[in-house]
């Protein structure tokens, strides 16, 4: 089995704790004698998961360009969730995100972190043109990767149009769209479409959107916003729709 690294101790002490994929070995530059350090000895050490001291220059070799802040955890590369996972008829609380073409790490990994901040259950990707699981995802992602599921799937059109027969409202977003996000209802069980850093939607994604909405900007001066940033606005509106309670009211002071 292929073998991948994760880097940083936020992702390598989730991986340790909650992750769905055991590491093999964790790799420590053996400068590191700190208390993240020790607190990551002392973790891998319940779990039974070596960790092997090791120079800064293989770490470099292990995991070229990688910011891994003197730690690897070396884990199985084909951990993407399978397209059986999405086949469940939909729950009200269902939320799905999906990544039409998303090719920055860096945006895969913030879109991960923000999936797992609202309880996303599952974020999609297409296996081609499109960045996957890769260390500097994971990286980014800061844990997340190890605890959202991650579905990479070879149609990414017909995979909506399944979602939508099992019961999901899909809701797209392009900044071209005059209806605002925060005039849809987000709530029930519902999937929300982010297009690619360079195209946005393709044409035949967004035709399968059963709504196509904006993000409003004020004054016209940007055009639209970089998609790890975008998926945050409209994640954490659903989030706000489904869990907001009004507020109550202030008491009147006496006087």
């Amino acid at each position: 089995m292929a073998e991948t690294y994760i880097g940083g101790f936020h992702a390598v002490i989730a991986a340790i704790e909650d992750g769905g994929v055991k590491p093999r070995e964790i790799l420590l530059a053996d400068t590191r004698r700190d208390a993240r350090a020790e607190k990551l000895i002392d973790l891998a050490a319940k779990r039974n998961i070596t960790v092997r001291k090791v120079s800064r220059d293989t770490l470099d070799l292990r995991a070229p360009g990688l910011r891994h802040q003197g730690v690897l955890a070396a884990i199985e590369a084909s951990d993407l969730g399978g397209e059986e996972m999405l086949d469940l008829p939909a729950t009200p609380d269902n939320l799905i995100l999906v990544l039409d073409g998303v090719q920055d790490p860096h945006n895969l990994g913030a879109c991960l972190r923000t999936s797992d901040a609202v309880g996303v259950d599952a974020v999609v990707i297409p296996k081609d043109r499109a960045v996957g699981l890769t260390p500097a995802v994971r990286s980014a992602a800061a844990g997340s990767a190890e605890r959202v599921p991650v579905v990479a799937v070879t149609n990414l059109v017909r995979k909506l149009e399944q979602l939508k027969q099992l019961g999901y409202w899909v809701v797209g977003l392009a900044g071209e769209s005059d209806e605002s996000i925060y005039d849809v209802d987000l709530t029930g069980p519902l999937v929300i479409v982010m297009g690619g850093e360079a195209e946005g939607l393709r044409r035949l994604t967004r035709e399968t959107c059963d709504r196509v909405v904006g993000i409003p900007m004020h004054g016209g001066r940007i055009e639209s916003l970089n998609v790890s940033v975008a998926a945050a606005v409209c994640l954490y509106e659903a989030f706000r729709q489904r869990h907001h309670k009004p507020a109550k009211a202030n008491p009147k002071k006496k006087g």
